[in-house]
Parts: structure tokens; sequence; C-alpha cells
């Protein structure tokens, strides 16, 4: 077999696949947009499985956009998570066949919280469609996979429509580059679970947190020590809260400290970041400052 003529063939299907995804976008998009940009709490996104990869990345694009997001695995929900979900939050459930029961699962409790539900499925006659109030449709009529069992052309199309609709809310909210790098410094709140405090650790990849109070002021911060320490000390991690095992006391910068102050700070506390504050009395971050920057700066 040529499998240099058999990836273009693939590349062509999926392609003509998504763009029968692209023609059937309609006023849904707007309305789900306008939702979601209106909304005073955050977008909570749940799926499972491959879909639940491609939801968990459409919430870290959607978080580090301006659109508070946070991803919830529909198969934890039922066992504590939904405790993360508010009434002012928007959700969007996340399945291609719209029936599998962890989904379906959640709808229920979800609408006794008070949540408004989007759908990003691809059956739009399906138990998921007809509970969700807007339908974002990414059905394809058939999988790059010959055998049509592994999920291709399908989790592209949802990728794309979550790329679609966090490009969009980006425009809506008139969102600019100088925005992205305050998005971009990791934060939880007081209240977030442990769980997603990892997750937040991990995916901004600097080895910590910021951690803010309702206010949105500075706490404390949680690093990847505090995170080895709480494992050995707390029994029931699953409910957990940053505020229970963040460190208060710790070590800062502000905007007009020289670098040499910095490193200076992190030698000799054998650090590797450090929070940077708007001025010496304020407890505002407005970025993080990491070893590695130095060095490639230097």
């Amino acid at each position: 077999m040529n499998f240099i003529e058999r990836s273009k063939a693939i590349f062509e299907q999926e392609i003509a696949e998504l763009q029968k995804v692209a023609d059937n976008i309609g006023e849904e998009m707007n309305q789900a947009v306008e939702m979601i940009d209106a909304c005073k709490g955050k977008l909570v996104i749940m799926g499972i499985g491959k879909t639940g990869t491609i939801g968990h990345k459409i919430a870290s694009s959607m978080a580090s956009t301006g659109t508070p997001s946070i991803f919830i695995n529909a198969a934890e929900a039922m066992h504590g998570d939904l405790g993360m979900v508010d009434k002012k939050d928007v959700v969007m459930l996340i399945s291609n066949s719209g029936s599998s029961h962890e989904i379906i699962d959640v709808i229920a409790p979800l609408k006794r919280i008070g949540c408004r539900i989007i759908a990003m499925t691809g059956n739009l006659n399906s138990p998921l469609a007809r509970e969700a109030e807007i339908i974002l449709n990414v059905h394809v009529d058939k999988e790059a996979c010959p055998l049509g069992l592994a999920p291709t052309t399908s989790t592209t199309a949802t990728l794309l429509m979550g790329d679609a609709l966090t490009i969009c809310l980006m425009e809506k909210k008139d969102f600019h580059a100088e925005n992205y790098a305050l998005y971009d410094i990791p934060f939880v709140s007081e209240e977030t679970f442990f769980k997603d405090v990892i997750y937040e650790v991990s995916n901004k990849r600097l080895g910590m947190t910021v951690v803010t109070n309702a206010n949105g002021l500075a706490t404390g911060i949680v690093t990847d020590g505090d995170i080895r320490r709480a494992i050995q000390k707390f029994d029931n991690l699953k409910k957990l809260k940053a505020v229970d095992f963040m460190t208060h006391g710790f070590k800062r910068i502000t905007k007009d400290n020289l670098l040499t102050e910095a490193l200076a700070l992190m030698d000799n506390n054998n650090i590797t970041t450090l929070p940077v504050m708007e001025s010496a009395d304020s407890d505002q971050v407005v970025g993080i400052l990491s070893i590695h920057h130095i060095i490639d700066f230097v």
C-alpha cells in the first residue's frame, strides 16, 4: 500500500465531511455565543472518552481566551463533581451519539440546579438533543476509520466546532493579544477542587497556580510540592479544595522589580517561579515570571 496516497485520501475524506458540518451551521451558533457571553457564571463542558478529551481542550482554549470555563468528566459528575456546577453556569454536553448514559444521567440533575444546556452532538434525534436548549450539530456521514469503529472524523468535527465557538466568543468579547498573557496565568479559586487544581497546574506548565478569593485577589499559591504534600497528608482528596492546602505566605515580586532582584529571590529560596504583582501593596497578580523566561531572555 502507498501510505502517502492513503494519507492524502484520508485528509480529503475528512475535509469533505467537515465541509458538510460547516454548511449545516445555522442560527444556533449565534444563540450559543450569545448565551455563553451573557453567562454570569462559567461555561462547564462535559464529555467522556475521546469526546471528553476534545472537551478538555475546548475548555482550556476558552479559559485562556476570556471565557471562564472548566471541564468535568461526565462519568465522575454523579460522584460529587456536580458540586462544582452553579445555577448561573451554562453547561455544554458533548456526545456524538447523544445517548451515552453517563451524559444522559447528568441532564436531570443539571436542570434541577437550574443550568442552561447546550448539546454538541452528531445525532439530532438523540435523548441529549431533545433535552438541550441549543444544539450544535457535528454530524458526519462516515468516519475515516475503515472499520467505522474508532472516532476519527467525528472527533475532528467536534474539535473544529469547539474552535469556531471559541474564536466567535473571542471576537464577541473583543479579546486582544495583550489580554492573553493575563488569561494565560494559572488561576484557581479558593473553592476549586483538588482534581481541577492539578489540571490547571499541569495545563499551564509552570509547576504552580495562583489561588484567588471571590474578589479575584491572590491569597495563596499551589505548587507541585504542595500537591505532593497534600496527597501524603489528606485521605479524602475528592473534597479537598485549594484553600485547604495552598501556600499562604508566597514569595512575590512587582512589575517594577529588576530582573536581577527576581533571580536573587529565586536563588535564595530555591524556587523557579514568582507571581508578579501590580505593586508592593497589591494582591493583584499581573503575570508569572519563570526561571525559563529569564534563561530565554538572557
